[in-house]
């Protein structure tokens, strides 16, 4: 079968006045509510309880009203094999969530646990009573929380994962050049830096700039000055010239966030663009705030997130600090693995989800192995499956249930099929080499 859904966006701080809308048009999402403000930063397209896709046609689904509810009543007809869950403890569940993400500014500084720390941490939180949609809860499901974005604008602006130590080292030293007499307030960091050089590790440093201690507002306050100077005054000082995308952005996030220790943790993460078709992939642990830009997310279907500044949101520095990992690694950029012309697979080490994005003209056949979401970028789309065929417009979504198998795609289309990930031995690396 293929059944229409549609979601509305959901309103966050950072999004995108009608970004969404205006991507997919108003007849791909849900009327907004009388008086819903006109900032939307995501669209969710999947079962999670946060925000289930609505059915268009209820009466194809037995009058399931959303794709959680269909999916309970009956596992067989939309999961197939995944119906007795995708690991032991999950039961029937669509595995993947897929989103449409704009971001008009900076996403809190954030990680999601690992599934053993996702599975414990939900469970004692509902032992303590606090309920599940507390605003002050971290875990509001059992699910780890790997993701994967998919860049859709011309640039997408990001930080991601603890860049080399000694790259933030030469990025704090440009600091204190700049930072005139302020400097001496930036001793501790440039210490504790070069402690994590020996140790190859950054837990201590990231602990230390979380936790309120003497000279940390000092600190905070000298590198938001000092970034402020170079973005007015690129030429005229080291951070403008060598670091003009750092300097930018930390100016940007304390403008935006005046005395938060995430700015000063930001100078310890890999600022990455994106250009369109470019993707990231983010594991459990690894620190990130997207910044600007609009993309498609996939991830596992989970809304665990561990904030550490940068939000007006609830912070929990304890628990993100047991969750993270202070490793420092490349930029993760994922590189795609072309199956044929217009076909782009990417395909993350997890078995929850995998993303593939068909554009262009002609006929493919795309290998479909479970549920799945297809969502319609650009142009028109014939889909045919063992069952059923359908013509899907320009920001229009379909689920597909498993019994469709592999998916035959006509037209010249820019399109992407969500879908659980599956065993293989080709999973391609990170690109590291990608800056």
């Amino acid at each position: 079968m293929f059944v229409e859904i549609r979601n509305e966006p959901l309103a966050y701080a950072w999004g995108a006045d009608r970004a969404i809308s205006d991507l997919l048009g108003r007849d791909g999402v849900c009327a907004p509510a009388p008086g819903a403000p006109a900032t939307e930063a995501e669209l969710w397209m999947g079962a999670h309880h946060g925000s289930p896709s609505r059915i268009v046609d209820p009466a194809a689904t037995h009058d399931a009203g959303d794709l959680a509810t269909w999916i309970a009543a009956d596992p067989t007809t939309t999961l197939g094999r995944f119906a007795d869950g995708l690991r032991e403890g999950d039961g029937p569940r669509l595995p993947f969530l897929l989103k449409v993400l704009a971001a008009g500014g900076p996403l809190s500084l954030q990680a999601h646990p690992s599934l053993a720390r996702a599975r414990a941490g939900y469970a004692a939180e509902d032992a303590a009573g606090v309920p599940r949609d507390a605003p002050d809860r971290n875990y509001r499901d059992a699910s780890h929380k790997p993701e994967l974005l998919l860049a859709l604008s011309d640039t997408m602006e990001a930080l991601v994962g603890f860049r080399a130590v000694a790259g933030s080292r030469a990025l704090v030293e440009a600091f204190v050049r700049d930072a005139g007499p302020g400097s001496a307030a930036l001793a501790p960091l440039v210490d504790a830096l070069a402690r994590a050089d020996a140790r190859g590790g950054l837990r201590e440093v990231v602990t230390w700039i979380l936790t309120p201690s003497l000279g940390l507002d000092d600190l905070v306050s000298v590198v938001s000055a000092t970034a402020a100077t170079a973005v007015a005054d690129p030429a005229g000082t080291v951070l403008g010239t060598r670091y003009p995308r750092e300097a930018a952005t930390i100016a940007e996030l304390a403008e935006r966030f005046p005395g938060d220790p995430g700015i000063v943790l930001a100078l310890l993460l890999n600022r990455v663009t994106l250009r369109r078709g470019e993707a990231v992939f983010v594991p459990a642990g690894n620190l990130h705030a997207y910044l600007r830009g609009t993309g498609i997310e996939i991830m596992a279907a989970s809304d665990n997130v561990l904030r550490g500044g940068l939000t007006t949101k609830h912070v929990d520095r304890a628990e993100l600090l047991a969750a993270l990992d202070d490793t420092p690694v490349p930029p993760p950029f994922l590189a795609p693995v072309e199956v044929t012309h217009g076909v782009r697979e990417f395909r993350p080490d997890v078995a929850d989800f995998r993303l593939v994005e068909v554009t262009g003209g002609g006929t493919r056949t795309v290998r479909v192995d479970g549920p799945a979401i297809v969502l319609c970028l650009e142009g028109t789309a014939r889909l045919v499956g063992a069952e059923c065929e359908v013509v899907l417009q320009a920001g229009r979504s379909v689920f597909v249930t498993p019994d469709e198998g592999d998916l035959t795609v006509a037209g010249d289309v820019d399109l992407v099929i969500a879908m659980p990930g599956i065993d293989r031995d080709d999973t391609p690396p990170i690109d590291a080499e990608r800056r």
